[in-house]
Parts: C-alpha cells; sequence; structure tokens
C-alpha cells in the first residue's frame, strides 16, 4: 500500500487552497488509471475550500507510479481569487510519497470493530465496519471507517499507524532526516514537478 500526502506547508490561504483544487484532481486522474484511493486524515484550511494537508491511501495496480508523479514540490499560477489585487500568482504546495510496511505491526496492535457513524441517511453502513486501532507499545490510536469491510479498513488502519509511527521516529532523527516526513513543515519551493494554471486548475 502506498501512502500520498499532500501539503500547503506553512504557505497562505491560496496554497491551502491549492491543494484542495490537486485533491480533487488526483481523485479524477486515480479514477481513469483504476485506482483506490481512501482518505486517512486531513487538516482542513482556514478558508472553504481548501486543505493544509491530507493523506490518502493508494491501492491498486501502478499506485506507486502513479503516487511518484504527484510526489515532490508543485505550483499552482493563478491571480489570487482571495485577495484580489494581489500581486502574487505562484502558489507552492507539495505531495510525499510514503510506502506502508504494515505486516511488522501486525501482533502490536489491537483492533476494536465499532460501527460507522456520521452523516449520510441510509448511505451509512450501519454494520460493525468500521475499526479502532490501538499499537499498544506507543499508545498511538486511530479509528478508519472508509471502506464497508473490517478487512480492508484493518489494513488502512495498519498502514496509518505505519505512518504515523515512522513520523513519530523521524522526530527523533536529524534535521535532514525528519525532513522526508516532515514535508508540510518545509516546504520547497522552485522547480516544480507539476504546474497547474488559473482558476481551473489545468496542467500544463
Amino acid at each position: 500500500m502506498h501512502l500520498l500526502q499532500l501539503s500547503a506547508g506553512q504557505g497562505p490561504d491560496e496554497c491551502t487552497r491549492a491543494v484542495w483544487l490537486a485533491a480533487r484532481r488526483l481523485e479524477a486522474e486515480a479514477r481513469e488509471r483504476g485506482l483506490t484511493l481512501a482518505a486517512l486524515g486531513s487538516v482542513p484550511g482556514n478558508v472553504p475550500q481548501s486543505l493544509k494537508s491530507l493523506l490518502l491511501a493508494v491501492q491498486g495496480e501502478g499506485a506507486q507510479a502513479f503516487c511518484e508523479t504527484w510526489q515532490g514540490p508543485m505550483l499552482w499560477h493563478c491571480q489570487s481569487g482571495l485577495r484580489p489585487g494581489h500581486r502574487r500568482k505562484n502558489w507552492y504546495f507539495s505531495g510525499q510519497l510514503f510506502v506502508a510496511q504494515e505486516a511488522v505491526f501486525d501482533d502490536a496492535i489491537t483492533f476494536k470493530a465499532t460501527k460507522a457513524g456520521g452523516p449520510g441517511g441510509q448511505h451509512v453502513n450501519k454494520t460493525e465496519s468500521a475499526i479502532q486501532a490501538t499499537h499498544r507499545q506507543s499508545g498511538i490510536r486511530v479509528w478508519v471507517a472508509s471502506e464497508r469491510s473490517q478487512h480492508a479498513n484493518k489494513r488502512l488502519a495498519r498502514a496509518l499507524i505505519a505512518h504515523k509511527l515512522a513520523a513519530l521516529a523521524a522526530a527523533q532523527q536529524s534535521a535532514e532526516e525528519q525532513a522526508c516526513w516532515q514535508q508540510h513543515q518545509a516546504l520547497e519551493r522552485g522547480n516544480p514537478r507539476r504546474r497547474f494554471f488559473g482558476p481551473n486548475f489545468v496542467a500544463r
């Protein structure tokens, strides 16, 4: 399984809007390739239709190659719709790929099945397919309900715990190593991997 994180770094609201637009485009491209996406976590921005960061699980044939096209610094070139008249037009965000090593943590996790909740009426899955997973040694706890089966949600929960454990370990490493995981705190600008233009987020 591959985890892909999109981040606005410490950028202004326009950068968080770019992440939201990028997520919509990424979902469309994934569907075209027959890949499955599951959102494992997100941090909303300060304005509507914006995200400071988004963590996705990407599954299917060719998932790594697809994720690699979204890895690295990216640029959205557009006049700000949030601050009319603002001179700046270049808004940077980034993508970071992680490969989850799930099997390592199987014996160290406690799973508990729960019912999925939230809005949705008859479309909400009312069976106990949601999974609460706790990593016993660290105390890290996650809750996953994005899939309809316990098996699929357990797999996502393992991946999410693996991601959180890796981030925790990175905090104890050197600044250079930590940057590989905490890319949302120090977003590289210049030489963008992908470029998008205008309010419709057109790729070129």
